[in-house]
Formats: structure tokens, sequence, C-alpha cells
């Protein structure tokens, strides 16, 4: 098992720490953020192959701001999994 901490840009929270076993979610936390709506991402991902939440994440904006915490996220495992875009 592996860990990934990732350095948000644009979100509320600060942080994402992903745990990750090959390429399957083990577990997510946001560090600081709304904390219902992320535990939330975070219990749907966990167990998922991070290749498939990349593709159903990335571009994810939220209101005015051009990236989101899913977006982030998928960011950050494509960060994890060293994929290049």
């Amino acid at each position: 098992m592996t860990t990934h901490q990732y350095q948000t840009k644009g979100i509320c929270p600060r942080k994402i720490t992903i745990e990750l076993e090959g390429e399957t979610i083990r577990s997510v936390h946001f560090d600081g953020g709304c904390a219902g709506n992320l535990t939330g991402i975070s219990k749907l991902v966990a167990g998922m192959n991070a290749r498939d939440i990349i593709e159903k994440f990335k571009g994810t904006t939220c209101g005015y701001k051009k990236t989101s915490c899913p977006d982030q996220l998928s960011l950050a495992l494509q960060e994890a999994l060293h994929i290049l875009e």
C-alpha cells in the first residue's frame, strides 16, 4: 500500500491524502473543506479503480471556479499514478 499527499490549488481543502493498493483506492482524506460532501466522495471512491475516478471526475468545476474537489482528486490520482497529461 502506498500513501500520496497532494497540495490542492483553487479549492477549500488544503491537502488530499490518498492510500492506494496498486491502482485501487483504499482511502481518501481531504484536509479542510465541506466535511459532509467530502466524506461522501471519499466513501464513494473507496475500493474503486483510480483510473475510473480520474475519467469521471477530471474537469469538474465548482461554480465560477475552474476546478473543484473532484477535479483536484483526479489530479492527485494522476500524480500518484505518474500519469502525465
